[in-house]
């Protein structure tokens, strides 16, 4: 609850009865104003503008409401006091944690039976809850018992987002298939990468539903690459640096396209916490830089993908027919061993706005 308040002169001093306290901006309190005047709640849009509020701006008056549960605040542009929830001003603390430190980071050891869940659980209305905070703890998860045909990514595609149309297309089936151009439709063995480095932005999710297996070998991999960098940064800052700001181009050239962009192996937000991992070693461009730098970046990306390339780090599974997997494209690597004999997988991308936006409206995060 909010506890006190003390008005300064260009900010407001709020303490919450968790002895946590900040001081707001008034302007940020002000651009925030949500009565009818400055908010649109049909549309949940700003109707405010924000450019023409008084630089010298004030508040007339501050009250605490509801023991602690809300504050009044007048200001002195404004003829009536706007109301702001404790949850608001909460949630918006500077100092608050991103979501990113509530993931659950794992090694090869610390991934057991609760990557997996049932078809009828995981689509029903209370267990699709249960379902997507193992996808978001963990960045993936093994739906079992699902009907053996497209339709079936659809629908769980459908329950999260929309299906994502790329160069392949929204929704599709692939097995080995040596005249597409992608490393993906070969039986060879694929080593622990991100998809669409050539894109502007990746997809967020993957579904990859196992239609039909009379094989040897093809086991899925999965590598938690947040986990990979959080061991770089705390034992090679060094390389961590490099991978963290050096932009790597990454492309996918054939079937009619020539596609391309560029981002650091390890993405970081404006609090220098990682907020995605972009690596295909398979998709990498050429590009140069100062030798000494580029020398470096090659020892970097040596100890990166050693580690995504070591049993440690790898969650392996023989995905068997009517199992799909889903996972975090943004977040996990994935990989397959290479296999003898037949296999057939549906699939489709989800975007990664699509995947925070579900999470957020059943309060994972």
């Amino acid at each position: 609850m909010i506890e006190n308040i003390k008005i300064l002169q260009k900010e407001l001093n709020i303490q919450f009865s968790d002895k946590v306290e900040d001081n707001f901006p008034l302007i940020w309190l002000r651009d925030h104003a949500k009565d009818e005047l400055n908010w649109d709640e049909r549309s949940n849009q700003r109707k405010t503008f924000t450019a023409r509020i008084d630089s010298n701006l004030r508040i007339k008056e501050a009250i605490i409401l509801e023991n602690g549960k809300s504050l009044s605040i007048l200001w002195s542009d404004l003829n009536s006091a706007i109301k702001y929830s404790h949850d608001f001003l909460r949630e918006n603390i500077f100092s608050q944690k991103t979501n990113a430190s509530n993931l659950k980071l794992w090694k090869s050891d610390d991934i057991n039976v609760k990557t997996f869940i049932d078809y009828e659980l995981a689509t029903s209305k209370k267990g699709f809850k249960i379902f997507l905070k193992k996808l978001y703890d963990y960045g993936f998860c093994v739906i079992k018992d699902c009907k053996k045909e497209l339709n079936t990514v659809e629908k769980i595609a459908k329950k999260i987002g929309y299906v994502r149309q790329s160069i392949f297309g929204g929704l599709w089936s692939f097995e080995s298939n040596e005249n597409m151009a992608d490393s993906a439709y070969t039986s060879e063995e694929l080593r622990p990468h991100t998809d669409a480095t050539y894109s502007n932005d990746a997809p967020g999710l993957q579904l990859l539903l196992c239609c039909h297996y009379n094989a040897q070998g093809g086991e899925s991999i999965m590598v938690d690459g947040f986990k990979i960098a959080d061991v770089i940064k705390k034992e090679h800052k060094d390389l961590f640096d490099i991978l963290s700001t050096v932009e790597v181009p990454g492309n996918y050239v054939g079937d009619g396209v020539f596609l391309e962009s560029k981002r650091p192996i390890f993405k970081l937000n404006s609090n220098k916490e990682i907020v995605q991992v972009s690596f295909n070693n398979y998709d990498r461009a050429a590009f140069r830089l100062e030798n000494d730098l580029m020398i470096k970046f090659y020892e970097a990306i040596k100890k990166f993908d050693l580690m995504a390339n070591h049993h440690d780090f790898q969650w392996k599974y023989v995905l068997k027919p009517g199992e799909l997997l889903i996972f975090n494209n943004w977040r996990i690597l994935h990989g397959r061993k290479a296999f003898k004999g037949s296999r057939k997988m549906s699939g489709c991308y989800i975007n990664k706005e699509d995947f925070d936006s579900v999470c957020k409206i059943n309060n994972i995060i």
